[in-house]
């Protein structure tokens, strides 16, 4: 049997072909989508593909990792323009059978020169992948919803390697987008943590929350080392409104 790995590949490359036979990794009968954008089941996929293979789309493959029942990927897309993502599967008997997604224009160098998606990508220290996976929802539960900022070298590197678009490398810069508010209200609020997903030295978390007062969901990916953040991606994506929504299985 193909390991989640792989069906997470066939099924994302169908989007350079719109061929509907990639939608065969689909469970359809059992497929949950959590893409607002997008209708359900495999029939809302087929016609996705269709419609993306019009713009001679191409899907890169950064990073893909396997958790449990769990495949996850952070890819580039360029459908028409380029897109930073992060793909989440969940999988029953060698079917995709639950999807989620947060997807946002690539943007950056950022000032410390790097992109949001080059970095380390190699899978190392799987013996600590619970504590690693333990580290990062407590960093977000105590200090990116918490906000016990106090705590960011308990968990952060000081030299921290970041590929956020807007952000430069280390502990100071990361602190102060933190604090940064208006009107006394942060510009950047994590508010809950919906999923944490791990393999290895690397850990995915999906947070929900709003920036700039609008409803915001939060995928941030870290590298770690020795017990800390070493390294950092994300992709921030306004959630849409509920009237817009195409299918009523929520964003997380």
């Amino acid at each position: 049997m193909a390991s989640k790995k792989d069906l997470l590949k066939t099924l994302l490359k169908g989007l350079e072909t719109g061929d509907p036979a990639a939608a065969a990794v689909v469970n359809e009968d059992k497929y949950i989508q959590h893409n607002p954008q997008t209708h359900e089941g495999s029939e809302g996929l087929a016609v996705l593909f269709a419609r993306l293979a019009k713009t001679s789309p191409k899907v890169t493959f950064k990073r893909v990792f396997e958790d449990g029942d769990f495949a996850f990927a952070h890819i580039e897309y360029d459908f028409s323009s380029l897109r930073a993502a992060f793909e989440v599967f969940r999988f029953e008997e060698g079917k995709a059978v639950e999807h989620w997604d947060n997807i946002q224009p690539l943007r950056g160098p950022n000032p410390s020169g790097r992109s949001m998606q080059d970095g380390a990508a190699e899978i190392a220290d799987l013996d600590r992948t619970e504590e690693n996976r333990a580290l990062a929802r407590n960093y977000t539960e105590q200090v990116l919803i918490g906000r016990q900022l106090d705590l960011l070298p308990d968990y952060v590197r000081t030299d921290l390697i970041q590929h956020s678009p807007d952000l430069p490398d280390g502990l100071p810069a990361l602190r102060s987008t933190l604090v940064d508010t208006v009107n006394g209200t942060a510009t950047t609020l994590y508010q809950a943590l919906h999923r944490v997903l791990a393999e290895g030295n690397f850990v995915l978390c999906a947070s929900e929350g709003q920036r700039n007062g609008v409803s915001t969901s939060f995928y941030d990916l870290y590298r770690f080392e020795d017990g800390k953040i070493a390294e950092h991606w994300d992709t921030v994506e306004t959630i849409p409104p509920r009237s817009d929504w195409k299918n009523d299985n929520g964003k997380f």
